[in-house]
């Protein structure tokens, strides 16, 4: 159906923001709207000068046999710094701090208007890496590794503190916490393939435990880790349990109260 211009831009805009990373054809999406490869070419590029206006990524064209149009999440610099700095200034509010050197997040992760952006912000700084899988711990970071996971057009595996029934088949590796305790950590043997590229992406990081927990089930699993992205790390203590990651925001306890950071 040929319909005007302004339906077609929204309804294209549409399925690529939907589906990221999966190619829509230029010849299918022509044939759907009934105009020309031409004209769909044309819509293609204003869609993409304005998600770059947007800040929010770019729509790329794969010209071989089998390709198409797809959306590549790459959120702007400005973006990126205005939301972070954003978070950061509502983080660092006294009436956050928890005992223990925490301070209270969960009301921002279960919010999808910030895991939205959050999720777009770890894909594009990830999006080289070609991940086939993201994978998080649970609770907090479920939503966060769903985020990610959808703006890379992956699925996400989650690795849990104790095995259910409901899960299948589980492997289970130990690992040591910042404290001593050895916790047990489990993953379903139908949720990581051989050979995947995996995403490990963690909601909060001080000594890197819990990362270091996932780092164990992806060598388990004989895959392939691609990366580690972390929502909020502590400064302290600055040795983690892994070594190369990449935090959005930093948590600074060592003087009065909290201060949250974007990381440098």
């Amino acid at each position: 159906m040929k319909g005007q211009r302004t339906g077609r831009l929204i309804r294209i805009v549409s399925k690529l923001l939907t589906c990221p990373s999966r190619q829509f054809s230029v010849t299918s999406l022509a044939d759907d709207f009934d105009v020309s490869k031409t004209v769909v070419s044309d819509d293609v590029s204003i869609i993409d000068e304005a998600l770059q206006a947007e800040g929010l990524g770019r729509v790329r064209v794969d010209r071989g046999r089998s390709g198409g149009a797809f959306f590549v999440p790459q959120v702007s610099q400005a973006r990126r710094e205005v939301f972070l700095a954003r978070l950061a200034e509502v983080l660092s509010k006294e009436d956050r701090i928890l005992p223990s050197g925490l301070i209270y997040y969960s009301d921002i992760l279960f919010n999808p208007k910030f895991t939205w952006e959050l999720g777009l912000i770890l894909a594009s700084d990830f999006y080289d890496t070609r991940p086939d899988v993201v994978m998080t711990s649970e609770v907090k970071g479920i939503p966060l590794g769903m985020s990610t996971a959808q703006a890379l057009g992956v699925p996400l595996a989650v690795c849990r503190f104790r095995n259910r029934a409901s899960d299948g088949p589980a492997v289970c590796v130990h690992f040591a916490t910042q404290t001593g305790d050895v916790r047990a950590m489990y993953m379903g043997t139908k949720q990581i393939g051989q050979g995947s590229r995996v995403l490990v992406i963690d909601d909060f990081m001080r000594g890197g435990s819990t990362a270091s927990g996932m780092c164990q089930v992806v060598r388990e699993f004989k895959a392939e880790l691609v990366g580690i992205g972390v929502f909020l790390a502590a400064l302290e203590p600055r040795k983690k349990a892994v070594e190369r990651y990449s935090a959005l925001l930093r948590l600074d306890m060592s003087g009065e109260g909290a201060r949250v950071s974007i990381s440098g």
